[in-house]
């Protein structure tokens, strides 16, 4: 049985776009440009800390460094101040980090970004949940797809950072290449390097902070789970400067829904929807993330970069973060602001299976003439075909994953569903980023310290079938456009 609307959801829903909706992007958005920064530039300084920690001067090559992190995710307004008080504690701990000996400072560098991971993973589905909540129906997936978008600034940001500290230290103190002098190629003053970089995130989150514990709880929260209308309609009266009807708040009642994630009612409403968001942001993030923390070591392959043992530590850093920028720029950077244009138009079921199907083309456009494209003089048909798949991945799954699951489930439950895709995703963030570095060693010569695998090219038909696998699941993923999120959570209508 259908029961009525609150007054106060009404009039966020039919709200005029206004001042407050683009403030709550900022202050959402600039915890997610913190967090791609943070998770991202770690890919920047890998090659330095492998060369800092990992080099032995009797052998012919830079050293390398091996490892991964997980983001778990958790959620809302109550704890969105601590998340982001976790993130500037963890990346300054970061920086931080122990000691001159390989074992203890990547000891204690991964004990704080696998915390810094923790509060990352809980402005994930705060941010979300909190953007969608505020924002009207019309142009919701518009404002969600903007905070999200901040992360390609982040990832920019991260590879300017990178490219001015490099640069200034490199005309500071000169080194000679690895193969001149192994030891005098890395210099004492690159240990500051890395540390500077991780460390430089802190100051848009904490810039951020005061704004966050200034915002409103939610007016979802506070009517269908909090259960007070009163609070919910005053609070939504201040932000949408207009009077909100009060003439029946004491005897309008919270019609969230009381049944749980494990209920047979949840799963009968919302099981298929949690089974599409979980697995298509599993199968995105294998492939998303094993390209991005990798690309480094991609363009080394295809010798976009020269070889290591040419340059000195800084050199190479400089250089990675400078084709890095590029992709962002060209590529990573773009693909978010189309589907800022563009979500509340085409919908999201669209461009997710459009992102997808892109994905999976051009990733065997690379894959099928691979020994062509990493020839000298081929570089660029690469690197274009190479920065199309991270366009259409953020014109695509990598932003829509993250808007569904903020709107299509019950306000009570929708920050723990969205938590659950995120971490689904972050599972397979993991897989992709050691199976892919794993799986594109070369079948007769590995680098040092890893096995043989399946080869560059091999790898890359693997990620094509992951996009497939990402294609066909989308098939499952309702279309939110347009619609309250009451209608789509289905809390208007009664149990059965």
């Amino acid at each position: 049985m259908a029961t009525e609307q609150l007054n106060v959801l009404k009039a966020l829903d039919v709200a005029k776009t206004q001042l407050y909706h683009f403030k709550a992007v900022v202050i959402a958005g600039m915890g997610f440009f913190t967090d791609a920064y943070d998770l991202f530039c770690i890919a920047l300084v890998t090659k330095l800390l492998g060369r800092i920690y990992y080099t032995d001067p009797a052998l012919n090559e830079p050293g390398h460094l091996f490892f991964g992190w997980l983001g778990d995710k958790l959620g809302r307004k109550s704890v969105y101040g601590f998340t982001l008080i976790l993130m500037v504690l963890c990346s300054i701990a970061s920086g931080l980090s122990f000691g001159h000996e390989a074992k203890g400072v990547m000891g204690t560098l991964c004990f704080f970004r696998f915390w810094l991971g923790f509060g990352v993973g809980g402005d994930y589905p705060l941010s979300a949940t909190i953007m969608s909540e505020y924002a009207n129906k019309k142009t919701r997936g518009t404002f969600i797809a903007a905070v999200f978008a901040m992360q390609g600034f982040g990832i920019l940001f991260g590879t300017i950072v990178t490219i001015i500290v490099s640069s200034a230290f490199r005309h500071a103190f000169p080194a000679p290449p690895f193969y001149i002098d192994a030891a005098a190629s890395i210099g004492p003053e690159a240990d500051y390097v890395w540390r500077i970089i991780v460390m430089f995130g802190t100051i848009p989150a904490a810039l951020t902070y005061y704004w966050r514990m200034k915002m409103p709880e939610t007016a979802r929260y506070t009517a269908l789970i909090a259960g007070n209308t009163k609070q919910a309609t005053s609070d939504m009266s201040k932000v949408l400067n207009k009077e909100i009807s009060e003439e029946n708040v004491q005897g309008e009642r919270a019609t969230g829904d009381t049944w749980g994630l494990f209920s047979r009612q949840f799963m009968k409403r919302h099981g298929v929807h949690l089974l599409a968001t979980t697995s298509t942001w599993f199968l995105l993030d294998v492939a998303f993330y094993s390209q991005n923390l990798f690309q480094k070591d991609i363009f080394t392959k295809i010798g976009w970069i020269p070889p290591a043992k040419t340059m000195n530590a800084l050199e190479e850093l400089y250089r990675i973060a400078r084709a890095q920028a590029l992709i962002a720029l060209c590529g990573t950077v773009p693909g978010y602001w189309f589907t800022v244009a563009f979500i509340d138009i085409i919908g999201r079921f669209w461009i997710q299976l459009m992102g997808f199907t892109m994905m999976t083309i051009f990733m065997l456009a690379i894959a099928i003439p691979y020994d062509y494209l990493v020839k000298p003089g081929h570089h660029t048909g690469f690197v274009v075909l190479y920065g199309l798949t991270f366009f259409f991945a953020n014109f695509g799954p990598n932003s829509t994953t993250f808007i569904v699951p903020a709107e299509i489930f019950p306000a009570r439950l929708r920050s723990t569903c969205h938590g659950i895709s995120a971490a689904t995703g972050k599972a397979g963030a993991i897989i992709g980023a050691f199976g892919f570095l794993y799986a594109s060693q070369d079948q007769k010569k590995p680098e040092t310290g890893y096995s043989r695998g399946i080869g560059m090219r091999n790898a890359l038909f693997v990620l094509a079938g992951t996009n497939f696998l990402g294609l066909l699941f989308s098939l499952l993923v309702p279309e939110s456009k347009g619609k309250s999120l009451e209608e789509l959570s289905k809390e208007n209508v009664g149990d059965d």
